[in-house]
């Protein structure tokens, strides 16, 4: 581990441009947790963006001794992409939409328009299963860590990040295994400090090349993960 800072950013010079640095989501919360507990001196609440950052959250909250909850903000998907997005929508319905793009793509507003539908009915209903419908709470004056298992082109933290703000936190940070260079320094610029070990630069990104074992997460799995922590409390 040979991490460096660059402004508000902390990455690991060994794991710069490289892939399948970490063995699996588990390795890598564990790998980004002693880099957080090293640099940061207080975190009350980690928010984990499901699902695939419920692993490394669930793993992070354990080490700093940190609640740990979920924020379910969803990307808006292009429709013949899947795994790619324009935008995202946050738990309270706020919508954020990268117009240029959206235009570079020729999406219509009927497209936008079924896509922040799909979105928002997916957060209501993540929110009742793996939430229990549970409201957000005020968070002034809490110093917040947000995470998630990559960032690719960073609508979905972006969005979560302006969530927490509207709530009022003293502190933000973000820490991730890994991420697109573009993405983390235009997020840096809204956070207290953003941890990404393994930042890769380039015109292609995915999360999960950075990874050894990946696979799509299931809800049983995330209620897992939640049961886990509970039961340490």
């Amino acid at each position: 581990m040979k991490f460096r800072r660059e402004n508000n950013i902390i990455f690991d010079e060994e794991l710069y441009n490289k892939e399948y640095v970490y063995k699996d989501r588990i390795d890598a919360g564990a790998y980004l947790a002693q880099i957080c507990k090293t640099v940061l001196d207080k975190v009350d609440i980690v928010y984990a963006i499901p699902r695939g950052g419920v692993p490394i959250g669930y793993k992070v909250a354990s080490i700093l001794n940190a609640e740990f909850d979920l924020i379910i903000c969803r990307k808006l998907l292009i429709p013949w992409n899947r795994e790619a997005g324009f935008g995202a929508v946050d738990p309270s319905g706020n919508i954020y939409i990268d117009k240029e793009f959206a235009s570079m793509l020729g999406l219509s507003e009927k497209d936008i328009r079924k896509a922040i539908e799909e979105q928002l009915e997916e957060i209501k209903n993540r929110n009742k299963v793996l939430r229990g419908g549970r409201d957000y709470p005020d968070l002034t004056g809490k110093s917040v860590l947000l995470t998630d298992d990559g960032i690719a082109g960073g609508y979905t933290m972006e969005t979560a990040i302006k969530f927490v703000k509207f709530k009022n936190v003293s502190k933000v940070y973000v820490a991730v295994p890994t991420g697109s260079l573009n993405s983390v320094i235009r997020l840096s610029k809204i956070v207290d400090l953003i941890i990404c070990p393994n930042i890769r630069s380039g015109a292609v990104f995915a999360v999960a090349d950075a990874y050894k074992y990946w696979r799509d997460l299931t809800d049983e799995d995330i209620l897992q993960y939640i049961k886990n922590i509970q039961n340490k409390i």
